[in-house]
């Protein structure tokens, strides 16, 4: 009995011994929060307050971090706006700029006239008045007066009287032009407003340049046009010339075949030429053959179709340089060359194109436009003398 009582003693403290041994932690925070003062809602607000905290803290520096890679962008944004802003400034000026831009180049507008005889292939122009010209003079006047002249003959120019101290003249002069009806689409009008100045050069205050193909002659024409800025002063239009050149190899023949020109330089006082063409041949910078076309009277577009030969061995024609002129013949006085150009390995542009095309393909002929040049810039070039007197 006694051993009894002391097997259940022993199983009762091991039963009550084991809850106190699971039950220690639970009792040791239990008794740590126990220690604090607060109540347990407000422990939880605690927690709360601080697990916000810590993410705004967290936040703070994921923040800080993108800031420092930023800045350089925000740069590069900045720096692209200025240079666009900028730019459109410079693209597109303020208004004011604009009206004191617009107040520098006005230069004035002329009033005019234009009626053209079909029958008499003539062209009239009435110079009618200018109004608010470009001041040119020191008094705030100017001494305008106006010379007209067709692109198609520069050498032929008329002007109108001179105005003193006006920026409003009134001129109503007109002047007569000799054109064929063909040529009409291919010149422009040119009207240049000039200041006239006693003892120094006369400064020109604006020019109206008027293609006679952009408007319709079939009626009379009168209107205004605002003067601009002269342009550079164009070149003489000598003309076009269209020939064919073939070469032989086998036989050394090489044929030209003069066929046409058309818009050549006006020579004669009736405003026609009588041209005829002249093609020599240079071997070595030195004269060596010559021949030359009939006379075509009272044209400037004549049509030739007149073919040479010239025997020309293949050691040499590396050597050759082919002159074509065009020659204005007058039987009192000496024919005038209207123009030049030259071909061969020594020649440029089309010139030069055209031989080679010549040299590549044998026994074929090859036809083709040229403009014509100054006879001396074309001498020049050939290392020839102004006058050429090439012996047959």
């Amino acid at each position: 009995l006694a051993m009894a009582t002391s097997n259940s003693r022993v199983t009762a403290s091991s039963l009550t011994s084991s809850p106190v041994a699971t039950t220690a932690q639970p009792g040791f925070l239990t008794s740590w929060l126990s220690r604090i003062p607060l109540p347990k809602w407000a422990l939880i607000a605690v927690a709360v307050a601080v697990a916000v905290l810590l993410l705004l803290f967290l936040i703070c520096i994921i923040k800080c971090c993108c800031c420092k890679k930023k800045p350089k962008k925000k740069e590069r944004v900045s720096l692209h706006a200025v240079s666009s802003s900028s730019t459109a400034c410079l693209v597109q000026p303020e208004m004011e700029d604009l009206e004191r831009g617009a107040e520098q180049t006005w230069r004035g507008k002329l009033q005019y006239s234009l009626e053209y005889n079909f029958r008499a292939q003539e062209l009239k122009v009435g110079v009618k008045q200018a109004a608010e010209l470009k001041a040119m003079d020191s008094g705030g006047t100017s001494d305008p007066y106006v010379i007209i002249y067709l692109t198609s003959d520069t050498k032929k120019k008329y002007e109108t009287k001179v105005y003193h101290k006006t920026l409003n003249p009134v001129f109503n002069e007109s002047f007569t032009f000799q054109i064929p009806q063909v040529e009409v689409p291919e010149s422009t009008l040119v009207m240049q407003i000039y200041d006239f100045n006693r003892f120094t050069k006369h400064n020109i205050i604006g020019e109206v340049r008027l293609p006679l193909a952009s408007v319709s002659l079939q009626h009379v024409i009168e209107q205004w046009s605002d003067l601009v800025a002269a342009s550079k002063v164009e070149e003489e239009q000598l003309g076009e010339i269209c020939f064919s050149l073939r070469y032989v190899p086998s036989t050394g023949k090489l044929t030209v075949l003069i066929l046409e020109a058309k818009k050549l330089k006006r020579m004669d006082s009736h405003g026609l030429s009588d041209p005829f063409v002249k093609v020599h041949l240079v071997l070595n910078r030195k004269k060596w053959k010559k021949k030359k076309t009939s006379v075509k009277k009272n044209t400037l577009s004549p049509y030739f179709n007149e073919v040479f030969v010239f025997e020309v061995p293949f050691n040499q024609i590396q050597n050759v340089d082919v002159v074509i002129s065009v020659w204005d013949h007058d039987k009192v006085t000496k024919n005038e060359p209207i123009g030049k150009l030259f071909l061969g390995c020594r020649a440029t542009g089309n010139q030069l194109r055209h031989w080679s095309d010549m040299l590549s393909n044998p026994r074929r002929p090859l036809a083709q436009w040229h403009s014509l040049q100054p006879p001396d810039v074309v001498d020049k070039a050939l290392g020839l003398k102004s006058h050429l007197k090439l012996s047959l």
